[in-house]
């Protein structure tokens, strides 16, 4: 019988009452999709645990792990041994499985949870049995049951004894696609992917949107975006990326519009064209990595100015955080490095030298309308649907 498994701890999930069910399927099946082709897994659910078990013998193991760590639902899971119920079995395979962990510790403790009480042993006696078990096989170990380096637990559940020791912490939150779908706009800074993580780790579905303008910006700066992406996917499955030709648009802001209203303007514009393709797509929100007061469209008047034109709700989960905070996520997530890159979006294109940055709502309707930009918003929104849309993963 003997086997290994890893055991799921599902954390936020186990809060929502009669639908947590649905939570669970949702959570499986981002788990099949992400380990589909290390080799095939049987997922199953009992007692409150989802447990993930190999099918093949040639599955690596270590990457399954990896790839365990970054999936939304999870807040912490760790390898068992399972065996036979039987107190000879568990003092044998434990001191066994654990040749990896106790040797290199100082103090240890058995932790005893007994969910089929037909076992013969109460939990405190399988914790004294399995524990001296133990000491016998490593006897330079202290026992301290308030502070453990290593706590080993063993699980007396319906279909066997499970044995395991280290937990392993997920990526917790909600399982992507449990909450709906949103559309992120993306740029190459350091901010958009984090927005995106975060909203992703709250259980959202994501497509992306991102504008290019050439030949002011290059391809190597489209291809930064798609790079950072992929490593954003490694947290939320498959991104639907969607890539907006926007220079016809600078152009007509440049030529007809106030400078001072360059930027308001183009991002009035970006949420336009975003919305409408959201729609188009069934997806319920916009998500940016705006963080209040950083840069001149981030004040309280220009968000005012770019809402004004927005249909949708819009998240903004980078609102309150400073650089640092979202530096630090960045780095967690592998997509600062990306990001740095000194290849240009076009949000730094006809940048006006002096931007408002307390602008007048009224103000900032009439200077758009000083060109009737509805062609070509129309125009980049059909060319985006039927050109561009494919998925990053």
């Amino acid at each position: 019988m003997k086997k290994e498994v890893i055991m799921i701890k599902n954390g936020e999930i186990a809060l929502k009452g009669l639908n947590r069910k649905s939570f669970e399927d949702v959570l499986a099946k981002n788990i099949k999709w992400r380990l589909k082709d290390l080799g095939k897994f049987q997922i199953t659910r009992a007692q409150s645990t989802m447990y993930i078990e190999p099918m093949e013998d040639e599955i690596d193991f270590e990457e399954a792990i990896e790839r365990l760590k970054k999936i939304f639902g999870i807040a912490a899971f760790t390898c068992a041994l399972v065996v036979e119920k039987e107190m000879s079995i568990i003092g044998q395979e434990a001191i066994a499985y654990m040749k990896d962990i106790l040797p290199n510790a100082r103090t240890f403790k058995v932790a005893a949870k007994r969910s089929d009480k037909k076992f013969p042993l109460t939990s405190p006696q399988l914790q004294q049995e399995l524990g001296a078990a133990l000491f016998q096989a490593y006897p330079h170990l202290k026992v301290d049951v308030h502070h453990p380096e290593v706590t080993v637990t063993v699980e007396i559940r319906d279909f066997g004894a499970y044995i395991h020791a280290e937990q392993i912490l997920g990526a917790g939150g909600m399982p992507v696609g449990s909450s709906g779908k949103a559309l992120v706009m993306i740029s190459g800074g350091i901010d958009s992917p984090v927005a995106a993580y975060m909203m992703a780790k709250r259980g959202l579905q994501l497509h992306a949107i991102h504008f290019v303008s050439p030949p002011y910006t290059s391809d190597r700066a489209l291809q930064k975006v798609e790079t950072l992406c992929e490593k954003v996917s490694e947290y939320t499955g498959r991104i639907q990326f969607y890539c907006v030709p926007f220079t016809d648009i600078q152009v007509a802001i440049r030529d007809h519009c106030p400078e001072e209203f360059f930027t308001i303007i183009m991002r009035r514009l970006m949420i336009e064209i975003a919305v409408r393709i959201a729609q188009k797509q069934e997806l319920g929100a916009l998500i940016t990595g705006e963080s209040l007061g950083q840069v001149a469209s981030q004040t309280i008047g220009a968000i005012v100015a770019t809402d004004d034109v927005c249909s949708i709700p819009i998240f903004r989960p980078l609102i309150g955080m400073d650089k640092n905070e979202i530096v630090e996520i960045a780095r967690k997530i592998d997509t600062f490095e990306t990001s740095i890159l000194p290849y240009e979006d076009c949000c730094t294109v006809f940048t006006p030298k002096h931007p408002k940055t307390k602008p007048i709502l009224q103000q900032v309707r009439d200077a758009q309308a000083a060109f009737d930009f509805e062609p070509l918003i129309q125009q980049a929104v059909e060319h985006t649907i039927q050109k561009t849309i494919r998925s990053i993963s």
